[in-house]
């Protein structure tokens, strides 16, 4: 920062501002997670001064070679983690991978079954208030009001009705396993593509934790944030009979060059995902999630579905008398980043809403175990049973004790990799 600072005094001191704000904060967004510094060096390094369109030996520019080798690199090991033949990983963000994935396989028009955003889909798998739902026509599957989890025979149903060109499993805001077999035979059953979005979850696919999408889906779509803990961007995967027309729907189709410090540092992330750490992070990731649902819950929050086969989990606040936009403001105001979030048959708009959203990828990567979650529960729990009348300094002093026994980046040791 040092030079940043000498150059732009003020941006500098906006970025110094959002780390101390991180440091001191609690991060329970379930799609945010800290990383480590090797990443933080391979986003900021002098690949920001290379131009590279097209694919490694198929370059529109000159002085490709090393560029080549890097991305080479980080396709096997994409490949090598999930098992897949073939590897983008060029798409700039999550959603570009997904618009690309659309472009390959199907036409504009083209129908897509998506699971509802108020069920815990996403904006980019057919949503009226996304280019994918102007581009191609968007239906919907949700959950059960009685499990509050996707009823696989009602997806069946719903396809056999509107035989969509293409299914789309994975979400934003659904804490359950996914049956990527089931959904196979549905596709199969109305003659659709099956797509899988599991950026949510890419981590604890990585680590085993959670059933993979490849074997199944005709293209696995992904970032390397969230779970990954890793680069900002996203990747595509497919087998090789896709494999030509997933690269040309990226480039020259929805993206000009590559922004080559993200590959490298998406090929460093790969690698990370490797290592037996990085299994073991992704277990405590899930240990402590269903730590906290069932202690949110023991003390009077419902949570939606009843728990969490993941990282994150819905809780629903109609029973404390609080909409998701007060509850996201109170807790902010000591120190817990959560978000508002729709929950299934949510009566509420999306500005306002019935629930919440929390994750634990991020406190799990400052070292979090259940001794903290448990102080976690009790603090949200509590904040929340005062509501609009609480005195947010004591909570506060809670939170800030619990950030300085696991400090971001401001270790002498160094914030750790895994």
């Amino acid at each position: 920062m040092k030079k940043l600072a000498s150059v732009d005094p003020e941006a500098a001191s906006l970025v110094e501002a959002e780390l101390s704000r991180q440091n001191n904060n609690l991060e329970l967004i379930a799609s945010e997670n800290f990383v480590c510094e090797a990443i933080l060096e391979a986003q900021g390094s002098i690949l920001t001064n290379k131009y590279a369109e097209g694919y490694p030996g198929k370059r529109y520019h000159g002085g490709c070679e090393h560029i080549d080798k890097i991305e080479e690199l980080a396709i096997k090991r994409a490949c090598d983690l999930f098992g897949a033949e073939h590897a983008n990983v060029q798409p700039h963000s999550g959603v570009n991978a997904n618009l690309a994935a659309y472009m390959a396989l199907i036409s504009p028009g083209d129908t897509i079954l998506g699971m509802l955003l108020q069920h815990g889909g996403h904006l980019s798998h057919g949503s009226k208030a996304s280019i994918t739902g102007n581009f191609y026509g968007g239906v919907f599957y949700g959950v059960s009001p009685d499990t509050e989890m996707i009823d696989y025979d009602e997806v069946e149903e719903i396809a056999k009705k509107h035989r969509p060109r293409l299914i789309v499993a994975g979400g934003s805001a659904y804490p359950r396993q996914i049956d990527f077999a089931r959904f196979r035979e549905i596709a199969d059953l109305v003659g659709a593509f099956f797509l899988v979005d599991m950026a949510h979850i890419a981590g604890l696919i990585a680590a085993g934790l959670h059933s993979s999408p490849v074997p199944h889906a005709d293209v696995v779509t992904s970032t390397t944030t969230k779970t990954m803990r890793g680069a900002r961007g996203g990747f595509i995967l497919s087998g090789k009979k896709l494999a030509s027309a997933i690269d040309r729907a990226i480039f020259p189709g929805t993206q000009g060059g590559p922004i080559l410090q993200n590959v490298l540092a998406k090929a460093v992330t790969f690698r990370m995902a490797m290592t037996p750490a990085f299994r073991k992070y992704q277990s405590q990731v899930k240990i402590n999630a269903a730590f906290l649902a069932d202690r949110l819950q023991e003390k009077g929050l419902r949570i939606v579905s009843g728990g969490t086969d993941n990282h994150l989990m819905l809780v629903d606040l109609q029973s404390a008398d609080l909409t998701g936009q007060k509850a996201e403001e109170i807790l902010d105001s000591i120190g817990i980043t959560v978000n508002k979030n729709l929950i299934p048959f949510d009566t509420r708009p999306p500005t306002v809403t019935s629930g919440i959203r929390i994750g634990t990828a991020a406190i799990t990567s400052r070292g979090m175990k259940e001794r903290e979650i448990e102080e976690i529960a009790t603090i949200i729990f509590s904040a929340l049973q005062e509501g609009t009348s609480l005195d947010p300094a004591p909570y506060r002093r809670k939170v800030n004790d619990l950030c300085q026994q696991f400090p971001l980046y401001l270790d002498p040791l160094e914030f750790a990799c895994l």
